[in-house]
């Protein structure tokens, strides 16, 4: 997935909307060597969009490292060769966008090989429980980290939750749904056994399990596996699933665990720009 240049420019305006008078200000017109580098172990990301904003201002990059693959304390990440003006320019955007998204990346990494371990078949997705703004970035980095975005918007899939069955009755709904388009899968959100019956006898073809216990997961899959519907359906599992509990998940022989926790709770991936005498 390539990200615009005309959106990653958006974050330079806003960081600096009439240039950075700091060095506009006290710096000469010198070239310099610069390097970002990690300052902690994870899964890397953000380097392609990082390498686009120095390449627009005229900075020679070398990507010592590749957006997707583990890294490690200290390992260079970037190296710079330009105008030491637009290095600083750019660097706190380049390193915000690396340090989100590496943060979501690695998270993903991890929930990720949790899942592996369990269950070889679960993937892990993300939700649309992102940052405003940054959705294709959020997303973008879930699927370095070895992750499934999942939709990007409303406008890509089909997921009748909830607050649509609190107005239309489950069989009206997903008949609805299949009317409205041969070429789409329909995801419909249930809570109990009996909802995911009926939503599957209805033609469904994603079941989402939201906020169901483990227990309850495993019973409600045996019940569609005696109605002759588990191969039929796609299971996912979502709500109030944590590091904690996530390998019981796992285990249930679920097809899909989907959390908002890795893009709405991101926990910073520490970089640094140094720049080189």
């Amino acid at each position: 997935m390539t990200v615009p240049l005309e959106y990653l420019l958006k974050f330079i305006s806003e960081d600096a909307p009439s240039g950075d008078i700091t060095s506009d200000a006290i710096l000469p017109d010198v070239t310099c060597r610069a390097v970002i580098r990690a300052e902690q172990e994870g899964i890397v990301a953000g380097l392609s969009e990082a390498a686009a904003l120095f390449s627009h201002f005229g900075v020679d990059v070398l990507q010592d490292a590749r957006d997707g693959e583990p890294v490690k304390t200290g390992n260079v990440l970037l190296s710079l060769l330009g105008d030491a003006k637009k290095i600083l320019l750019v660097e706190r955007t380049a390193l915000n966008i690396i340090g989100r998204m590496s943060g979501i990346a690695t998270r993903t990494g991890t929930f990720v090989a949790l899942a592996k371990a369990e269950n070889p078949r679960c993937r892990v997705a993300g939700t649309r429980k992102t940052c405003p703004g940054l959705r294709v970035l959020d997303k973008k980095a879930v699927t370095l980290g070895g992750g499934d975005p999942h939709r990007s918007g409303l406008s890509d899939g089909v997921l009748i939750k909830d607050n649509h069955l609190v107005l239309v009755p489950v069989n009206e709904a997903i008949r609805r749904a299949k009317g409205a388009s041969v070429y789409r899968k329909i995801e419909i959100e249930v809570e109990t056994a009996e909802d995911a019956l009926a939503a599957a006898h209805a033609g469904a073809d994603i079941l989402l399990f939201d906020n169901m216990t483990p227990d309850s997961v495993r019973k409600t899959i045996q019940n569609l596996e005696q109605a002759g519907l588990r191969d039929q359906v796609t299971i996912e599992l979502s709500g109030g699933i944590t590091s904690e509990t996530f390998r019981e998940y796992a285990r249930t022989g679920a097809d899909v665990i989907s959390l908002g926790t890795l893009t709405h709770t991101v926990s910073n991936f520490s970089v640094t720009l140094e720049i080189l005498k």
